[in-house]
């Protein structure tokens, strides 16, 4: 069996990691082609080009790039037709993963065409189910609540979980390097390089305000390698000066011993609800995309413990709030307020439970799911 799979976000990378591994324990001999990150690519895809080049994210932030992105679509829709691949997996980027289905269908309508994460129609533009049937034949879904929405639109849907749940965590012993007198902050400005030069100033500004009244905290500072070089020269000029760390072994064992983190929107939310680490998000982007998606939105939040744990406890700086005056003080309600930290905590175990913890691991859910639409082929 040959599979072509298509990631273009870290995010991406450690799903597609996740689902390789299992369909390597429930189909030996297969092979991998197509797009992906390091995580990945140690699973034995050899990517066609730098997953990083994908990663942008915002409608007036893609227009730069949008030649380069059109030629890229072609290139991996071209590459997995001729892949001799029983499928194509596309992973989340749903922009470039959508387009990319759509020229293989079109070029060849038996192919078979997986996608892995839903996209958020509960959230805003719910037509896009409706188009992503025309291309797509199966999707994974991490969220429970999803798999109707998918199917009412003609797709078939299962629920798989999210990885998350079940990623290594550090131990006790791992994280006490990171640990002191103080509280430890993490600092997690995001993994594209649009909003790490957005938020990495507020975030500074923050931590400026934090360390006023705690002086002894410590800030680290978990980044990736398409924006490491990126974020060392931002952090920089921040009045305090942060731990930077890219070692996957490290990234844990700082989750494990963060007091609090103030984070940028997206998956890590659910990475801070596996450590049980308290957090803010805070997220901002060219004022005309954030204009077009709030009168999109259907929803009154972002963050993903909020939505899956049915409760609004993560406080979100967006846009016009993303301010340091406005952020430091619910960051600082986290380490100085018990009630607050404790309403969380609840929050966080429940997102855990709902997304498959103590079950099989998704990414091997995933993997069945994948062999069960895919023709002739068995667990």
């Amino acid at each position: 069996m040959r599979l072509f799979v298509v990631a273009g976000e870290p995010s991406g990378d450690r799903l597609g990691a996740a689902l390789m591994a299992g369909l390597k324990d429930l189909a030996p001999g297969v092979t991998f082609a197509g797009v992906g990150g390091p995580l990945m690519q140690a699973e034995g895809l050899d990517s066609l080009f730098p997953m990083e080049e994908l990663s942008v994210m915002g409608l007036v932030e893609v227009l730069p790039k949008y030649l380069h992105l059109r030629r890229r679509i072609r290139q991996t829709a071209e590459a997995a037709l001729a892949s001799g691949a029983d499928a194509i997996i596309t992973i989340d980027s749903p922009d470039f993963s959508l387009r990319v289905a759509r020229i293989v269908k079109a070029a060849r309508p038996g192919f078979r065409t997986i996608h892995y994460v839903a996209p958020s129609v509960w959230a805003w533009r719910p037509g896009r189910a409706a188009k992503m049937a025309r291309v797509i034949d199966h999707v994974l879904a991490l969220l429970p609540f999803e798999p109707p929405y998918m199917q009412a639109a003609g797709m078939t849907c299962d629920f798989v979980g999210h990885p998350v749940v079940a990623e290594p965590l550090a131990s006790p012993q791992e994280a006490a390097p990171f640990r002191g007198a103080g509280p430890l902050v993490l600092a997690l400005p995001g993994s594209r390089q649009g909003e790490v030069r957005r938020l990495a100033p507020v975030i500074g500004q923050t931590l400026a305000l934090v360390k006023l009244r705690h002086p002894g905290a410590k800030v680290v500072l978990p980044t990736v390698r398409g924006v490491a070089d990126l974020v060392r020269s931002l952090a920089a000029d921040w009045p305090v000066q942060p731990w930077i760390v890219e070692d996957a072994a490290e990234k844990r064992a700082a989750f494990a011993a963060a007091d609090v983190a103030i984070a940028a929107s997206g998956t890590v939310s659910l990475e801070l609800a596996a450590n049980a680490c308290p957090m803010v998000i805070a997220y901002d982007m060219h004022p005309m995309t954030l204009w077009l998606m709030r009168r999109a939105a259907l929803i009154d939040t972002v963050t993903l413990v909020n939505l899956v744990s049915e409760t609004r406890v993560v406080p979100e700086f967006i846009g016009d709030r993303c301010r340091p005056d406005l952020i430091a003080p619910a960051l600082l309600a986290l380490l100085d307020d018990a009630d607050a930290r404790a309403a969380q905590m609840r929050a966080m175990e429940l997102t855990m439970d709902r997304l498959g913890r103590g079950g099989e691991p998704p990414g091997l859910r995933a993997a069945r799911s994948v062999l069960a639409h895919l023709p002739q082929a068995s667990t």
